[in-house]
């Protein structure tokens, strides 16, 4: 995709962290944007910013795990703007904890958020650009959707987390794949960031009632919160350095997106252990630092 102005850009998670980023730059290129979050007090309030600048922007409060409220977003878009050139499958939350100790609400929130949230981004809106193509000389078309390098990376105290960002990585390989098969005029992306400040890590704000624990968090859940706010809160590269990142392999048809490139060398190491069948490596084998306190904050909470 290289032509942005006057396009339609929607943006889930659009009203703080990556999508925010994302949607700034989509205005500068001239682009006219769909923001969808649950959160309506930060949503009203970047539509006021974007309003503010002239830009053509349709706001939506939508919670991406429930299909209904996708399909409501995808009709709005076409409603408002009639296209759909660019989307973001965006939104996510994190939780962490041993994986044996999250609860069905635990594994039902995050992967209705960061698995299905993509599944329906792309079930809905990948036929109406589709159909926007036949109808639109010279379309081009992208999707990017929000994985992580927990999506190609497996650290412990962060099972549920993996789990739904290693489907999203294989759900936008696949996407890739048919696109091309199929000759469409639509591309596809998968972000993969590491530690970057963008609220993420404090994601449980927005849990549905519905969704929460009757009890409190396990102790591994306390200490796997702190360990990724303390990561999160230090990460050196912004949110948005990633947005533009993200722009320019749009523009470069670039699939795989990184935040720390250099972060790739655990991915390689995985996957020589995988293809010469060696029990999976350590970790925090570069960092063991970071082990050793989490082992002892876990050990030592274990024995009191």
């Amino acid at each position: 995709m290289k032509n942005f102005k006057d396009k339609v850009a929607v943006i889930t998670g659009g009203a703080s962290g990556f999508g925010h980023e994302f949607a700034i730059i989509a205005a500068k290129l001239g682009m006219k944007l769909v923001l969808a979050d649950v959160q309506q007090d930060a949503l009203d309030k970047v539509k006021a910013e974007f309003e503010a600048q002239g830009v053509p922007v349709l706001a939506l409060r939508c919670d991406v795990s429930k299909a209904e409220q996708v399909q409501a977003l995808a009709d709005a878009t076409m409603a408002k703007f009639g296209a759909v050139h660019l989307i973001f499958n965006n939104a996510g939350v994190g939780s962490g904890g041993l994986v044996w100790e999250n609860t069905q609400a635990d594994w039902e929130w995050v992967l209705g958020v960061n698995l299905w949230g993509v599944i329906h981004g792309v079930r809905i809106f990948t036929p109406l650009m589709l159909e926007c193509a036949k109808r639109e000389p010279g379309y081009e078309g992208h999707i990017v959707n929000t994985a992580s390098m927990a999506g190609l990376l497996n650290a412990p105290t962060m099972g549920v987390y993996n789990v739904s960002k290693h489907a999203v990585v294989s759900l936008s390989e696949s996407l890739y794949q048919d696109l091309n098969l199929v000759q469409a005029p639509i591309s596809a992306s998968v972000l993969c960031p590491y530690f970057v400040a963008t609220g993420i890590s404090q994601s449980h704000r927005n849990r549905p009632g519905d969704m929460q624990n009757q009890s409190g968090p396990t102790t591994s859940q306390r200490v796997a919160q702190a360990m990724s706010d303390k990561a999160v809160s230090s990460g050196k590269v912004s949110a948005a350095e990633v947005a533009q990142r993200t722009f320019d392999a749009i523009r470069d048809n670039q699939f795989y997106i990184y935040s720390h490139p250099e972060a790739l060398g655990n991915v390689q190491k995985r996957m020589e252990d995988i293809v010469n069948q060696r029990n999976p490596g350590d970790p925090y084998e570069a960092t063991p630092h970071v082990r050793e306190r989490l082992q002892t904050a876990l050990l030592s909470a274990k024995n009191s």
